[in-house]
């Protein structure tokens, strides 16, 4: 009896895991074929009259600024697609090899990703706003892999699955940044006024370098605590060296 309670009270919350977790799958997914996929069909200079993505604003930099543009391109898209299955408790239970590897691979991946998108946070279209924006999610973005990455290596994997919940949060940050974007155009088509749409797309991209990703990073801590798992806290007391930074 007590057993069929338990489980009647602990189905629903199965249930919004996972469908949160199918929504975070499939969204990354789709966004990181997106993300990629939009500049296979040609250079930055081909792109770039058409207004595709970021091409306009790195077709006329230097080579190695597009270099690090394809690698961001490449490993964040690829980083976003493996991240979900990293928080597949069936993946983990069953697969664990097939777990650690590819957490090798998306460590790899956020190595790459996270440097070149500092190089990239420099030559931003909005100028100071996204250089201190993009570039702060960047350096997070490397700084919270480590994190993850040192505490599996000493074994203290509920401290890495913290760091990992975090991390992904920004990696979320390409889905974040694009549906904040619908968003803020959305709401702003009301009261246009015959304003030319690149005018609408400017004033919704300015806030993004921020928006994108330090609502994710709230939600993350909140994850975290709820899981009870160890978070980041001021305290007077002596701090625990291994869970604090």
């Amino acid at each position: 009896m007590t057993n069929t309670v338990s489980t009647r009270h602990a189905s629903p919350k199965t249930s919004r895991h996972r469908w949160s977790w199918t929504w975070v799958m499939f969204s990354s997914l789709a966004i990181a074929g997106y993300f990629v996929g939009q500049y296979g069909q040609g250079t930055l200079a081909e792109l770039a009259p058409r207004n595709v993505g970021l091409a306009t604003t790195y077709a006329d930099r230097s080579w190695p600024v597009q270099v690090a543009f394809y690698v961001h391109i490449v490993s964040a898209g690829l980083a976003l697609a493996l991240g979900p299955w990293q928080f597949s408790k069936r993946l983990r239970a069953r697969c664990p090899r097939v777990h650690r590897w590819i957490g090798r691979i998306y460590m790899i991946t956020l190595a790459l990703g996270s440097v070149a998108a500092f190089i990239m946070s420099m030559f931003s279209s909005v100028g100071i706003s996204g250089f201190f924006g993009f570039a702060a999610l960047a350096v997070l973005w490397g700084w919270t892999a480590l994190r993850g990455y040192k505490a599996a290596r000493a074994r203290r994997f509920r401290e890495h699955e913290a760091w990992m919940i975090r991390n992904f949060a920004l990696t979320y940050a390409a889905v974040t940044l694009r549906l904040w974007l619908g968003v803020l155009i959305l709401v702003q088509l009301p009261f246009s006024d015959g304003r030319e749409f690149t005018d609408i797309f400017s004033q919704a991209y300015g806030p993004l370098p921020y928006l994108c990703w330090i609502p994710n990073i709230v939600v993350a801590e909140f994850m975290v605590r709820r899981r009870n798992l160890p978070s980041l806290h001021m305290t007077t007391s002596t701090p625990d060296p291994r869970l604090t930074i």
